[in-house]
């Protein structure tokens, strides 16, 4: 066929090379189709237009995977040949939720056996199927998937004539289907959609699934059968220069409530960081991403590198989902270690739901020896599981995020896990060289019957050397967090810990008091990581949640993890937590500073004091009060305000969210618990990022919590107390945002 009869035959074709706004030309019929993206009338920022990059030729649209797609009128042809055509460059694969596309182009009623679909599947899997009305018809591609983050030509030619289903990989035939001859594709009474599934499943009645994710340019529709040796004739070329497929922090910006100075990925899904290491002169911190959308699902290794744990650079995924029998369905939380060579390696919990227990442990080791990458850029999993739950132990279905450590000759590690009918535990391996593991004992079993927040089973288990004794024991602290197998009031809420003997001989921690106890207060942070820093000190890491899958869809992105913290023995005797002294190279302007001024002095000080993103060390001795605190994100007529006190009576240091905000979903209600003050001074150190509240009672407690005010105004500051309350200091400071001098780097490999 040649250049005259393809321009006779296209009948419809996008070639995105709009480059601004939410319309899109439609070139044989000049009809601007709309393009859909939940930023075109944004709720929390300033309303944006959907991402163009640079195409093939010209201009190309970047598909968010969640919320970008493009609608057309139904086309109500019947086709006895069709052709399509276009430029994709993916940024990830979907899980395939309801087995089902992701889909490039389609108008189609799977169930109706009507209409076309061409999208892709997981682990880049594709396909293009059709329906006659009286059957539907598939042809894939799996063994020539679509790669990530590079240019493809890719086609699909429907031929009901001679009866096949072909595609094309740049210009070559991967794939053919030999069905019926004589056959028609029935039209599907639905709309003609770009990027989306006609049928998508749907995740928490918000969060729509089986979209592209990347970039689409030149696509083109035929009313002809291509022949493959015409395709090939055509000479497709693929691009020298790479496509844009960069996750973008610059189209939050304005947003309301997105957190400027705690670590956040650059787009979408993140539950907790995991793996937290020092390596080579810099910080890597990993967490659990899905690049797809703001929901839970197709978990990669999201990677960032810091020079100080505050300023994070994104570099490319760590690890994603892989065909095979090692990890298709999941990369969940784990740890790092160095190994005998100086070579930093990952054990994570590897999700395979062909097999049953689904969760084993999987390593990868950095390719640094060999690239000197010091980013760490690229990792090369080891082909088989180095443990997986033994038989008749633990709790199937619970069994991950293995903790690794080193002792002498010895590797350790602990994988959590639960004993049925007592609670919580994590398992104990032993190895000589990091592969053979070998499975000794429970490390120590929690009591959930005793104490019900403990949950069933356990997460994210750590170990550290704490503290010695006067006699020069060592001491260990063991820190977990719970799983429930059914619904709780007490689900992610708390992060639990035991001090107590780490017993090498009989491979045992032995707490020093049965009862868990919590660093911080509230009820939102949870998932903890961690390690030991070049200084000895233990930094833990967390993730704050605290959204509704409402917000999270308007937003365009879920959950940030908590500030780092020091963790570690107080002069008097107690553990304290406090956020680590980095925080302070973020300060900006000093707004006020104050001392020895009556409350009410001190609030005429304060009605000028404003913000969102602010730092306040505040001490208050209480005199008579029996509340003392400070109100922050305060609405002029204090419509709208969070309340940070302290309650004489109960010895408890609180969060009152029930002003926050006037918006009606949004979690409220009163949050707190027991602090002691030991007859002192109340002194606060509080960190307001956006929606994020950290609080930091006296370096024993912390209280983290989160907030959505409604009213743009909710910035304003008020201290609680009494007549007889005195300021002893107050200074507040603005802070800056820790990514205002990274670049916005690749999150894809």
């Amino acid at each position: 066929m040649g250049g005259f009869a393809l321009k006779n035959n296209l009948i419809a074709h996008w070639s995105f090379d709009e480059g601004k706004g939410n319309l899109i030309r439609e070139h044989c019929t000049g009809r601007e189709d709309n393009i859909h993206y939940v930023f075109n009338e944004a709720k929390y920022k300033p309303s944006s237009d959907p991402l163009w990059v640079k195409g093939v030729k010209g201009n190309a649209l970047l598909f968010d995977g969640y919320s970008t797609w493009v609608s057309a009128p139904s086309d109500t042809r019947s086709f006895k040949s069709m052709t399509i055509e276009c430029w994709v460059a993916p940024r990830s694969y979907e899980h395939g939720d309801g087995g089902r596309l992701s889909a490039i182009i389609n108008q189609h009623d799977r169930e109706t056996k009507t209409g076309f679909v061409l999208g892709m599947f997981r682990h880049g899997w594709w396909s293009f199927q059709i329906g006659t009305g009286d059957a539907w018809y598939e042809v894939w591609s799996e063994a020539d998937p679509i790669p990530r983050d590079t240019w493809s030509h890719v086609a699909a030619v429907f031929d009901g004539v001679k009866g096949n289903l072909v595609l094309l990989l740049n210009g070559k035939q991967v794939a053919l289907r030999s069905i019926p001859s004589e056959m028609e594709i029935k039209p599907a009474p639905v709309e003609l959609l770009v990027g989306k599934n006609n049928k998508p499943s749907v995740l928490h009645g918000v969060f729509t699934t089986n979209m592209f994710n990347g970039i689409i340019d030149e696509l083109c529709l035929y009313d002809a059968a291509l022949s493959v040796e015409e395709i090939e004739a055509r000479g497709v070329r693929v691009p020298e220069n790479q496509p844009d497929t960069v996750q973008r922090r610059s189209r939050y910006d304005g947003d309301r409530h997105r957190p400027q100075y705690h670590f956040i990925p650059p787009e979408h899904w993140m539950n907790e960081p995991h793996g937290p290491m020092y390596f080579n002169g810099q910080y890597h911190i990993f967490y659990q991403h899905n690049p797809q959308g703001p929901y839970w699902n197709q978990i990669h290794w999201g990677h960032a590198v810091s020079p100080d744990m505050l300023r994070w650079r994104d570099v490319p995924f760590a690890l994603s989902p892989e065909k095979g029998d090692i990890d298709p369905d999941g990369i969940w939380s784990g740890g790092t270690a160095v190994d005998d060579d100086g070579v930093p390696v990952i054990f994570y919990a590897a999700g395979n739901k062909r097999r049953n227990p689904d969760q084993s442990v999987a390593m990868a080791r950095s390719t640094f020896g060999q690239d000197g990458n010091n980013d760490l850029v690229d990792w090369i999993k080891h082909p088989e599981y180095v443990a997986v739950l033994p038989e008749g132990v633990g709790l199937p279905g619970n069994f991950r995020d293995p903790f690794v450590w080193k002792e002498e000759k010895t590797w350790y590690m602990i994988v959590t896990s639960g004993i049925p009918g007592k609670g919580g535990t994590a398992l104990l391996y032993t190895s000589e060289d990091m592969i053979d593991w070998t499975y000794r004992n429970p490390i120590y079993v929690g009591d959930s019957q005793k104490y019900p927040k403990t949950g069933d089973a356990w997460e994210l288990p750590l170990l550290f050397p704490f503290y010695k004794t006067e006699k020069g024991e060592q001491k260990h602290i063991f820190i977990v967090n719970p799983w429930f197998l059914q619904a709780s009031p007490h689900y992610c809420k708390y992060i639990f810990y035991w001090i107590g003997t780490w017993d090498r001989d009989r491979l045992v921690f032995i707490p020093d008091e049965e009862e868990p106890q919590v660093f911080d207060v509230g009820e939102h942070w949870i998932g903890p990581s961690g390690f030991v820093d070049p200084s000895g000190r233990i930094i833990l890491f967390s993730v704050i949640f605290a959204m509704s899958p409402r917000i999270s869809n308007e937003l365009g992105w879920s959950y940030n993890a908590g500030l780092p913290v020091e963790v570690g023995m107080r002069p008097d005797g107690r553990p304290g937590v406090k956020p680590i002294v980095e925080l302070e190279t973020l300060r900006g302007r000093k707004l006020i500073e104050l001392s020895d001024l009556p409350l009410d002095k001190a609030n005429e000080r304060l009605r000028e004091i404003e913000g969102d993103m602010l730092e306040i060390e505040l001490e208050l001795e209480p005199g008579e009060a029996e509340r003392f605190g400070i109100k922050v994100r305060v609405s002029p007529d204090e419509m709208e305000e969070t309340l940070l006190f302290y309650d004489r009576a109960n010895a408890s240091f609180m969060a009152d969210r029930n002003k926050s905000s006037m918006e009606p979903d949004v979690e409220k209600g009163i949050e707190g618990g027991p602090v002691d003050l030991e007859g002192g001074n109340l002194q606060l150190h509080i960190y307001l990022d956006k929606s994020m509240i950290e609080s930091y009672i006296n370096g024993i407690k912390s209280l983290t919590t989160r907030i959505f005010p409604f009213r743009h105004d909710a910035q304003g500051l008020k201290l609680l107390g009494d007549a007889s309350t005195v300021v002893k200091s107050l200074t507040i400071w603005e802070m800056k945002s820790a990514y205002e001098d990274c670049q916005e780097g690749k999150m894809d490999i």
